[in-house]
C-alpha cells in the first residue's frame, strides 16, 4: 500500500523518472524508502560520503531463498554465490582504511562472520565459478570434459579436412542440432562419410552428426552426470551450512538492503551534484534554488513558507502548478532523504509524516463521478487526518466560483485549525481576498510582463495576482476580434472590481507587517522597562544592605561607648575613641578623582554597566546605558570607560591557532567547501589575519558562485575580489577582513 501511494505521489509530482534514476543506483530492486531514524542515516551517509568505495555489484533478492533454507532445502549454485556476494562485499568493507571515521566502522564491527561461511566465499571466483583446488574430485571431472572436448575438435578437423567432402558441404560451419555438433551437408554424403541425419533444413539439406563423435559424447554425457551429481554433494553440504547460520544471514541480508539504501544516495549525489536537505520540526518550507527535476533548463524556486496556507494567484500559464508541485517535491524528497538539486546552506525543509496532492482532475465516466463530485470525495478522507501538508492545484475547479469561495473557506479554515500545511492554487480573487486577512495565510502572484506580453516564471509574495486570461489567450492565438468581443461582455466593472481586490490585498500585507513591526516594538519596549524597573530593584536592595550595616556599626559602636562610659576611667575612654578613629579611618572611602572631566558622548561606567552621556547639567548627567535604558545620575558616582579603538587588534599566541593564508577548495563537493571554508574564515579571524586568499578553480562555476554567495553573506568579510592572474585569477579570489 505505502509503495502503491508512493508512486501515485510521485506521478503527480513528475517525479517517476528522477525516482527511477536513483532507483537505479541500488544494487538489487528494494524499496527506495528508510526504514528507522532518518537522523541517524544522516550521520551515516555524511560519513559515507567521504569514504571512497566501490559500490556493490548487482544482488538478487533472497528473501524466497531465505525461505528455503529455512525449510531444509537444497540451493543452486547461482543462488549460493548471491549470499556470496553479501560477504564479499562485507569483507571488502571491513579491510577499508576507517581509521578516521567513526560510525561505519562501528557498524562494521558488529558484523562477525562466520568463519565456515568466510571459507563459503572464498571458494567461488568473481564470476561466481568454484575456484578450483577446493573440491578435487571436481576438478578431475573438469579435465578430463575439457580432454574429451579436444577430442572432439581433432575429429571435427579431420573431417573437414577430407577432399572427397568438399563437394558436400553446404558450408563449413558447424551447427548445433539438440546440443550435437553437426554439419550441414548435400544428399549423397553417405558414401564418403558415416553419420545419422538429425535433421533437414528449409533448403534441402541434411544435418548430419558423425558417428566419430558418438563415443566421445557418450563419455562426456558420463562425465557431465557425475560432474551434476558431484555439484549437488557440494550444494547439499553448503545448504546446510547455510542453515545452521540461518539467523546469520537473515541479518546480513537486512543489514545489506541498509547499507544499499545509503550507498545508493551517495552515489547518486556524488554523479549529479546533489544536495541533501534534513527535514526539522519547524513547520516551515523555505526553499533556496531548487531545481524541478523533471524541468529543462529551469528557473530556481525560492520561496519562504513560514505560515500554514499559501495561496498562489496571478498569470496563466505563468508557473503556479510548477511552483506548488515544487513545494511539495522538495518535501517528498527530503523526507525519504533523496538528494536533488537545491542550496542546502538557504533552505529548511520541516518533516511531514503524510504529503497529499489533489492535483489531476477526478472525473471518471466510467465511475459516473464528476469533477467536483471527486474533489469532495477526496476532502472527505482528508478531513479526520491531522498534521500533513497539503497540495491542491485550481481549488476552484469544477463548480460555481461564488459557492466555492465560500465552500473552500470553510473547508481551509477547518483544516487549518488541524495545522495542516496547505498550498493552493486559484483564480478565485474573491477566496484569496477572504483569506489574506487571516495571519496563517500567505499570498503569492505569479507576475506578467505587460510589455512582452509574457509570464515572466518568477513570484511576489504579499499579494493577489491577475490572471491576464485575455492577454494569454491572445498569445495562443485567439483572433484579436474574440478578445475584444469578450472584454466588452466581461465589462470595465467587473476589470475595476479584480484591480480594486488587488491593490487591498496590496494594502492589506503592508498593514499586517506595520500591525507586526509595531507589535515588536512595543515589546521591545516592555523589555527595556522590565529591566528598568529590575535595575532600580537592585540599586535599591543593596542601599538597603548598606543602610542596615552602618546602622548596625553605630549601635555597636554607641553600646561599647556606654559600658566604658559607665567605667567613668578617663583614660581608658581616650583608648577607646581612639580604637574606634582607628576602625572608621580602615573603612575604604570611594576615590574621587577631581580632575575628571566628563563630556557629552563620553562612555562611562556606573557601577557594572557601561554607557554613553548624552547630556550634562551641573553634576548630573544623563546617561543611555548599552542596554537600552536611560538614567540621570551624579557625576561623582560615574567614572571613565576605556573605549575600544576601530584598529585595535587582540593579540593572539603563537600556541593558539595554526592557520596558513590560503585555503585550497579544487575538486571539493559544494557543501562540503562550504563547511571548510567556514572553519578556515573563523581560524583565520581568531588568528587576526587582515587578508586570505581562497582557490576554488573555474571548472563548471558551480564552486566558484557557492564560494561567492558565501563570502557575501559572511558578516565578517568586508571584501573580496578575483585574484590576479599570477596568483590564480577567476579561479581564486582575495578576501579581506
Amino acid at each position: 500500500m505505502l509503495l502503491k501511494n508512493l508512486h501515485s505521489i510521485s506521478q503527480k509530482l513528475d517525479l517517476t523518472a528522477f525516482i527511477e534514476n536513483f532507483h537505479s543506483y541500488f544494487s538489487r530492486q528494494e524499496p527506495f524508502f528508510l526504514q528507522g531514524d532518518i537522523n541517524v542515516f544522516k550521520v551515516f551517509i555524511d560519513e559515507l560520503d567521504n569514504i571512497n568505495f566501490t559500490p556493490p555489484q548487482n544482488i538478487s533478492n533472497l528473501d524466497t531463498e531465505l525461505i528455503h533454507i529455512s525449510k531444509r532445502g537444497v540451493l543452486k549454485l547461482d543462488s549460493i554465490f548471491e549470499f556470496v556476494k553479501i560477504i564479499k562485499y562485507f569483507l571488502y568493507l571491513k579491510n577499508l582504511n576507517l581509521d578516521n571515521f567513526k560510525h561505519i566502522p562501528n557498524w562494521l564491527s558488529k558484523i562477525e562472520i562466520p568463519q565456515d561461511l568466510v571459507e563459503i566465499a572464498n571458494s567461488f571466483d568473481t564470476q561466481g565459478k568454484l575456484i578450483s583446488g577446493i573440491y578435487p574430485k571436481l576438478d578431475s571431472i573438469n579435465a578430463s570434459i575439457s580432454l574429451q572436448k579436444i577430442e572432439s575438435k581433432k575429429v571435427i578437423n579431420r573431417i573437414l579436412q577430407k577432399e572427397k567432402l568438399f563437394s558436400y558441404f553446404v558450408d563449413k560451419q558447424i551447427h548445433l542440432v539438440d546440443t550435437k555438433e553437426c554439419f550441414l551437408l548435400k544428399a549423397g554424403f553417405d558414401k564418403i562419410l558415416e553419420g545419422r541425419i538429425l535433421e533437414r533444413s528449409a533448403s534441402g539439406y541434411f544435418y548430419v552428426f558423425p558417428l566419430a563423435l558418438q563415443n566421445i559424447y557418450e563419455r562426456l554425457d558420463k562425465l557431465q552426470n557425475e560432474m551434476e551429481i558431484l555439484i549437488y554433494a557440494i550444494e547439499q553440504e553448503i545448504s546446510s551450512i547455510f542453515l545452521k547460520h540461518l539467523l546469520f544471514l537473515k541479518f546480513i541480508n537486512r543489514e545489506f538492503d541498509k547499507f544499499d539504501c545509503m550507498q545508493a544516495r551517495v552515489v547518486f549525489a556524488k554523479e549529479n551534484n546533489y544536495n541533501f536537505i534534513l527535514p526539522n520540526k519547524k513547520n516551515e518550507i523555505i526553499l533556496s534554488d531548487f531545481l524541478h527535476p523533471a524541468l529543462h533548463n529551469p528557473i530556481p524556486s525560492n520561496i519562504n513558507f513560514t505560515k500554514q496556507i499559501l495561496i498562489i494567484t496571478g498569470v496563466n500559464a505563468g508557473g503556479k502548478t510548477m511552483l506548488l508541485k515544487s513545494i511539495l517535491s522538495a518535501a517528498f524528497l527530503a523526507k525519504y532523504l533523496i538528494p536533488f538539486k537545491i542550496n542546502p546552506h538557504k533552505s529548511r525543509i520541516s518533516y511531514f509524516k503524510f504529503i497529499y496532492s489533489i492535483i489531476n482532475d477526478p472525473q471518471n465516466s466510467n465511475n459516473d463521478i464528476s469533477t467536483f463530485a471527486g474533489r469532495m470525495l477526496e476532502f472527505r478522507n482528508l478531513l479526520p487526518m491531522d498534521n500533513f501538508l497539503l497540495g491542491i492545484d485550481e481549488i476552484e475547479l469544477g463548480t460555481d466560483s461564488n459557492e466555492a469561495s465560500a465552500l473552500y473557506f470553510a473547508i481551509l479554515e477547518y483544516l487549518q485549525n488541524k495545522h495542516t500545511k496547505i498550498v493552493i492554487t486559484t483564480h478565485h480573487k474573491q477566496l484569496a481576498s477572504m483569506m489574506a486577512n487571516n495571519p496563517k495565510v500567505e499570498l503569492i502572484a505569479a507576475l506578467y510582463d505587460e510589455k512582452s506580453r509574457m509570464p515572466t516564471y518568477s513570484f511576489l509574495q504579499g499579494c493577489i495576482g491577475k490572471s491576464y486570461a485575455f492577454e494569454s489567450a491572445l498569445r495562443y492565438g485567439i483572433p484579436v476580434n474574440i478578445i475584444n468581443k469578450a472584454k466588452e461582455v466581461y465589462g470595465d466593472n467587473l476589470e475595476n472590481l479584480n484591480e480594486l481586490i488587488e491593490k487591498t490585498s496590496i494594502l492589506q500585507t503592508k498593514l499586517n507587517k506595520k500591525e507586526q513591526e509595531l507589535e515588536s516594538l512595543i515589546k521591545s519596549n516592555q523589555n527595556k522597562n522590565e529591566e528598568l524597573s529590575s535595575l532600580i530593584a537592585k540599586q535599591n536592595e543593596e542601599l538597603r544592605k548598606k543602610t542596615l550595616d552602618l546602622e548596625s556599626t553605630y549601635s555597636k559602636a554607641l553600646r561599647e561607648l556606654k559600658e566604658v562610659l559607665k567605667r567613668s576611667d578617663t583614660r581608658e575612654i581616650h583608648r577607646f575613641l581612639n580604637k574606634q578613629d582607628r576602625f572608621f579611618s580602615s573603612i575604604p572611602k570611594p576615590k574621587i578623582d577631581k580632575n575628571i572631566k566628563f563630556e557629552v558622548g563620553g562612555r562611562v561606567q556606573s557601577g557594572k554597566n557601561s554607557g554613553v552621556i548624552l547630556s550634562l547639567k551641573d553634576n548630573i548627567a544623563l546617561v543611555e546605558l548599552d542596554c537600552g535604558i536611560k538614567l540621570k545620575i551624579n557625576t561623582s558616582l560615574l567614572r571613565p570607560s576605556a573605549k575600544i579603538k576601530d584598529n585595535q587588534k587582540i593579540n593572539i599566541t603563537k600556541n593558539s591557532i595554526t592557520c596558513n593564508v590560503s585555503l585550497d577548495l579544487h575538486g571539493k563537493r559544494a557543501e562540503e567547501a562550504i563547511e571548510l571554508l567556514d572553519k578556515y574564515i573563523s581560524n583565520c579571524l581568531v588568528a587576526g589575519y587582515d587578508e586570505v586568499i581562497i582557490y576554488h578553480g573555474i571548472g563548471s562555476g558551480i564552486l566558484s558562485r557557492v564560494v561567492k554567495e558565501f563570502l557575501s553573506t559572511h558578516p565578517k568579510v568586508k571584501s573580496f575580489s578575483d585574484a590576479p592572474s599570477k596568483s590564480g585569477g577567476f579561479g581564486a579570489k582575495i578576501v579581506r577582513f
